[in-house]
């Protein structure tokens, strides 16, 4: 599970190395799961 706030390393062709979860648009929850989507920054 994630939480908000936490860092996250990149599994994809984007040129990101990390990123920083800062949100779970359309989940009221305070943790994301598998297949949910985040906005990153």
């Amino acid at each position: 599970m994630l939480q908000r706030q936490s860092y996250a390393n990149v599994a994809d062709n984007s040129g990101a190395k990390k990123v920083q979860i800062i949100g779970i648009p359309y989940a009221p929850r305070k943790y994301a799961t598998l297949g949910d989507v985040v906005t990153v920054t």
